[in-house]
């Protein structure tokens, strides 16, 4: 399983949200940049990043700090936020991005997800963010009828290989990650799945493991020092 420490930027800074409010940010970080070279000091891979203000603009807002991490560390970037059309993506991949998640996107523009997929292959992930089991969009302030498998199906019919499950309700809470959604998307579709939201410690990256998924993102639980970093890689390598 990969482990996923993450940086969200508001404003070219590292935040961390309580389940998704935006007026609970608080700044965990000075720099990006600097936040990321201790993440390959403690043996990662990759790096999940989220552009926050885009995610409200709907439209790259951070964009140097995301290519800067990218080009001048060795971890491999996945980002998500603001991005919605295939010239934001081509964009980020010209700049070193590794993989480019569509969120809001994916719920409201299925077409687009086909059509990246189509154009840039495995380099696209969807991001799923429910709320009680329904996915949410736009920053996480829209709520949908539509059921998280449901939109997890039709993501795997349009070629989507890897999906970033959120439970809104976990997300910064350090209340444990939500095993019973995680193991229900995870049967349903044959996409890697990557676990979002209330990981806190090393009981639950072991968890998530043994349940075979794919990724574990990691985040306030990393700057909070409820998990080490290093024993989570080594974990699950």
């Amino acid at each position: 399983m990969i482990i996923f420490p993450a940086i969200d930027i508001i404003d070219g800074k590292p935040v961390r949200l309580y389940k998704g409010d935006f007026s609970t940010a608080q700044q965990v970080a000075d720099d990006a940049l600097e936040t990321a070279m201790r993440f390959v000091q403690s043996g990662c891979q990759w790096v999940h990043m989220v552009d926050l203000d885009g995610s409200l603009k709907k439209e790259p807002v951070n964009a140097s700090a995301f290519i800067s991490v990218a080009k001048e560390t060795p971890l491999k970037v996945e980002l998500g936020g603001g991005i919605r059309t295939m010239k934001d993506i081509d964009f980020y991949v010209n700049n070193g991005i590794s993989r480019v998640i569509l969120g809001s996107v994916a719920l409201k523009n299925p077409e687009l997800v086909k059509e990246a997929v189509k154009e840039f292959g495995d380099v696209i992930a969807v991001g799923i963010d429910a709320k009680n089991g329904f996915a949410a969009a736009e920053g996480w302030v829209e709520s949908s009828q539509v059921y998280f498998t449901d939109l997890a199906k039709q993501m795997e019919s349009a070629g989507v290989k890897t999906i970033i499950y959120t439970d809104i309700g976990r997300d910064g809470t350090l209340s444990g990650p939500n095993m019973e959604q995680l193991t229900e998307i995870n049967n349903a579709v044959s996409c890697n799945i990557t676990a979002s939201g209330g990981v806190t410690d090393m009981k639950d990256i072991t968890a998530l493991r043994d349940k075979g998924l794919y990724g574990a993102i990691c985040g306030k639980s990393i700057y909070q020092g409820t998990l080490d970093l290093t024993e989570a890689v080594e974990a699950c390598r």
